[in-house]
């Protein structure tokens, strides 16, 4: 087996199934950093409902304010793991987010809704795209049934430059994906 198959085997997101269900293989090259007041989002932590219902804290990386970004955030798990048929719920989008800045210096285009699931551990996903220029992005129909993939062809973002994952469940959960 070759390293570069060990280490994408040993990549969070390919074992939380976030490469492959939702984005396909990238190289993340600019820092994206996400926090719930003190909690910081690493790939798999899990965090409950409580701790996600306020706007996440979303900082940027890169060199240049003159390049910008959008990010995605998205649950491919909805309404429950064993049956996706909401997949992707969009949890939220900004942007035109210029590098090292955050997503409060960027375009809401579908406010935050925290997530609450009902049943089974849900991924909720943080994807940033460059974008090419600061661009018009229009608000999807709707939330339910979002697909990143076709979202970034649609604006011409191309893969992703960075993603992170967290765990959600029900506050009194304790279990399976289900």
């Amino acid at each position: 087996m070759s390293k570069e198959v060990s280490n994408s085997n040993r990549d969070p997101l390919c074992v939380g199934r976030v490469i492959g269900d939702v984005l396909d293989d990238f190289t993340r090259s600019v820092t994206l950093n996400v926090s719930y007041g003190n909690r910081v989002v690493n790939n798999g932590v899990d965090l409950k409902p409580s701790v996600v219902a306020n706007q996440p804290r979303v900082d940027i990386g890169g060199t240049d304010l003159r390049t910008f970004y959008s990010l995605v955030c998205l649950g491919p798990d909805a309404p429950s793991p064993s049956n996706p048929n909401l997949r992707e719920y969009l949890h939220w989008l900004v942007t035109n987010i210029p590098g090292t800045t955050g997503a409060t210096f960027g375009q809401e285009i579908v406010d935050y809704e925290s997530p609450k699931p009902t049943v089974g551990i849900h991924r909720v996903i943080f994807v940033l795209f460059k974008q090419l220029e600061r661009q018009t992005v229009y608000v999807p129909g709707w939330r339910q049934n979002f697909i990143t993939r076709d979202f970034a062809e649609l604006y011409n973002l191309g893969s992703p430059v960075a993603a992170v994952y967290f765990n959600c469940q029900k506050e009194t959960g304790c279990g399976g994906r289900r």
